[in-house]
């Protein structure tokens, strides 16, 4: 008769070999490095410079909200809308750490934009990143290059000869 033994020293390896596997994913699991809500903000933002679609869009309003008193900075917000296949969108962003980037006291409120969104999921969107940003300073969706003024003013200023 040819059975099952827990004594025997193949199935005792297999057994321990199995324990062990189980208990490095369980140390793993509980001992593993998560993300923060800014870190994951972050990889979200830099997802979407790489991948997004840009949309024309509007900016509506800023907003900071006071400190908590927490000790923590007060909450800074864009808020934009843009249309995408007739649906549009209102949306706003924290740029609250983005704060080396963006001064939301020189945003220029009812101005154009440019918007990176998500194609599966047009309401996943933003108007400013580390590495992009939607704002203009300029109504002009086509900035125009500082020595292209020039040209144009000396071309429309009248030349006296004495």
């Amino acid at each position: 008769m040819n059975g099952f033994s827990l004594r025997d020293p193949e199935v005792i390896c297999a057994i321990t070999a199995a324990g062990l596997c189980v208990g490095g994913v369980i140390v793993w699991a509980v001992t593993r490095k998560r993300p923060t809500e800014e870190e994951l903000e972050r990889m979200r933002r830099e997802q979407l410079v790489k991948t997004g679609r840009i949309m024309d869009g509007t900016i509506l309003d800023t907003s900071e909200l006071e400190d908590d008193g927490s000790g923590k900075s007060g909450l800074r917000l864009i808020l934009y809308k843009y249309e995408i296949a007739g649906v549009t969108y209102e949306c706003s962003q924290d740029v609250t750490h983005l704060k080396d980037y963006v001064n939301i006291h020189e945003t220029r409120l009812s101005f154009p934009c440019s918007v990176r969104y998500e194609p599966r999921c047009p309401s996943n969107s933003i108007v400013v990143a580390e590495t992009w940003s939607g704002l203009r300073d300029t109504a002009n969706s086509v900035p125009i290059h500082p020595t292209h003024l020039a040209v144009r003013k000396a071309r429309a200023t009248p030349q006296l000869h004495g």
